[in-house]
C-alpha cells in the first residue's frame, strides 16, 4: 500500500473492498461491477467515482492498478483498465486575438468559470481557427443518456483488451460547435493536470458519432493564467477506447501576453526584499500549478479537501502546493470549524485581479524577494545558462531558510527554485 496521507475516499473504499471482497473478484473473473446504492452504504456515489485524473484514484486503486467505469445510470465496473492519457507535451507558441469591441458583457481579464472561457473562445474565433470552420453553431450541451454500446480497452496486468458494455450510463457534454463539415464536442477545464480520463471524450465520442454522419471532433479546452489550450484528439479505431491520438494543439490569448527579459530585469532590480518565512521552503516542482491554484481560490475559500478532491492532488500535493502559495504572500491558511481552509491575502487578491502582463511581472515579484530565487536568478541572468545544482545549493544555505537542514533536503528543493526561474524565463517571448 502508498504510504501517501489516506482521504475520506480512500477509506470507504477500503471497506467496500473489503466487504465485498472486490480484489479476489477481479483477480478471478477479471472485473467486478459495484452499483451506487452499494458505493452510498459509506459515501456518496458523486464523490466517490468521480476521478478525473489518475492521481485522484483511492490508494487502494492505484496501488492495485485499478481503475472504475460508469456502465449504466447506477452500476460502475471495477478493473485493471488504462483508462487515462498523459497529456502530450504542448506547442508553446501563443496566438494573439481579442474579443470583439462592442461585446462589453464578456471581460478578457476575469474568465471564472470553464461556461464563460468557452463563450470567450467562441466570441474570439479562437474555435474557429482552431477547428477550421468559419461558421459554427453552439448546439448539445449538458447532461444526457448514452444509450447503447460496447468498446475494447487495454487491461494493464494481463496486456489484452477486455470488453466493456455501457447501457444508459450518464454523459455530459460542457459544449458542442456544429460547422458545415464536423461536429466538435469540448471538454473544458480550468485545473492544470499532467493526465485526464479518456471516457471524458470517449463517451460522447462514441454516442453523438453514432447520431451524426458528420466527423465527431473531440477537443479538450484547458483555460489557465490567461491562455486558452486546446487539444483535438481522435480515435484511430472507434472500437478501442485506447485508441486516441493527437491531432494537433494550440495556444490563444485575448490578453497582450508580450514580456521581455527587460521587463523582469526591471522587477529583479525594483523589487523588495523579505526576510524568510516561517513557511517550508516550496517543494512545488510546477509554477503553472502555483498559479492554477491560486485561480481556483480566488474569489472562494476552499478547505483542504475540496483542493484535494478537486483538483488534481493527493493530500501530500495539496500541502505543498498551498505551503509555495503561502510562502509568496499570496494565500493564507485558517481553521473554520476546526476544518483547515485556504483564502487568496490582500495580495494575492490583487495580483490575480491583474491583466496577464502585469499579473505575470508580479508572479515573478513575488519569487525575486526572496534571497535564494533572487541571487540564483542573478547567477543564471550572469552566465546564460542554468547554474549548477551544487552552486544553487550552496546559495540556498546561506539565504537562512526554514526547516531546511538535511543535505538530501536541499537538493531536492533546489529542483523547486530552478523550475521556477524557468518559468520565468519561459515568459520571455524572442
Amino acid at each position: 500500500m502508498s504510504s501517501k496521507p489516506k482521504g475520506k475516499n480512500d477509506d470507504a473504499w477500503e471497506k467496500l473492498f473489503l466487504k465485498y471482497d472486490i480484489l479476489n473478484h477481479i483477480d478471478t473473473q477479471g472485473q467486478f461491477f459495484i452499483s451506487a446504492d452499494q458505493i452510498r452504504e459509506y459515501r456518496e456515489p458523486r464523490l466517490m467515482a468521480k476521478f478525473d485524473h489518475h492521481i485522484n484514484l483511492p490508494q487502494i486503486f492505484s496501488s492495485n492498478g485499478l481503475s472504475i467505469l460508469p456502465v449504466s445510470r447506477g452500476d460502475y465496473v471495477i478493473s485493471h483498465f488504462d483508462a487515462y492519457k498523459k497529456f502530450d507535451v504542448g506547442n508553446p507558441v501563443i496566438t494573439r486575438t481579442s474579443i470583439p469591441a462592442h461585446l462589453q458583457s464578456l471581460d478578457a481579464s476575469n474568465i471564472p468559470s470553464e461556461a464563460i472561457s468557452i463563450n470567450c473562445a467562441l466570441a474570439a474565433g479562437i474555435l474557429s481557427d482552431f477547428l477550421g470552420e468559419e461558421e459554427l453553431t453552439a448546439t448539445v450541451s449538458g447532461r444526457m443518456s448514452s444509450g447503447f454500446f460496447d468498446f475494447n480497452i487495454q487491461n494493464k496486468n494481463k496486456g489484452f483488451l477486455t470488453n466493456v458494455n455501457v447501457n444508459n450510463s450518464q454523459i455530459e457534454i460542457d459544449a458542442a460547435f456544429e460547422g458545415i463539415s464536423s461536429l466538435a464536442l469540448l471538454e473544458a477545464k480550468r485545473d492544470i493536470s499532467e493526465d485526464f480520463l479518456v471516457r471524458q471524450l470517449y463517451y460522447p465520442y462514441r454516442v453523438w458519432s453514432s447520431r451524426v454522419t458528420k466527423q465527431v471532433r473531440p477537443v479538450f479546452l484547458v483555460f489557465s493564467n490567461g491562455i486558452f489550450s486546446l487539444y483535438e484528439y481522435a480515435f484511430k479505431d472507434p472500437l478501442v477506447y485506447n485508441s486516441l491520438e493527437l491531432v494537433q494543439q494550440k495556444n490563444y490569448s485575448i490578453e497582450d501576453t508580450v514580456i521581455s527579459l527587460n521587463d523582469i530585469e526591471e522587477v529583479l532590480s525594483n523589487c523588495t526584499n523579505v526576510s524568510e518565512p516561517d513557511i517550508p521552503f516550496p517543494q512545488a516542482d510546477s509554477f503553472k500549478r502555483v498559479v492554477n491554484l491560486c485561480e481556483l481560490i480566488f474569489g472562494s475559500p476552499m478547505t483542504r479537501d475540496q483542493v484535494t478532491e478537486e483538483y488534481a492532488f493527493d493530500i501530500r500535493q495539496t500541502n505543498y502546493y498551498t505551503d509555495a502559495c503561502r510562502y509568496l504572500g499570496l494565500l493564507e491558511k485558517y481553521r473554520d470549524n476546526n476544518t483547515v481552509t485556504y483564502r487568496l491575502t490582500d495580495r494575492g487578491n490583487k495580483t490575480m485581479a491583474l491583466p496577464y502582463r502585469q499579473r505575470q511581472l508580479e508572479f515573478c515579484r513575488c519569487i525575486l524577494e526572496h534571497k535564494a530565487f533572487r541571487e540564483t536568478f542573478i547567477l543564471y541572468l550572469r552566465s546564460g545558462n542554468a547554474p549548477a545544482k551544487n552552486d544553487v545549493v550552496q546559495i540556498m544555505k546561506q539565504s537562512n531558510l526554514y526547516h531546511v537542514d538535511g543535505e538530501s533536503t536541499y537538493y531536492r528543493r533546489s529542483s523547486t527554485l530552478v523550475s521556477w526561474l524557468n518559468w520565468m524565463l519561459d515568459l520571455v517571448e524572442d
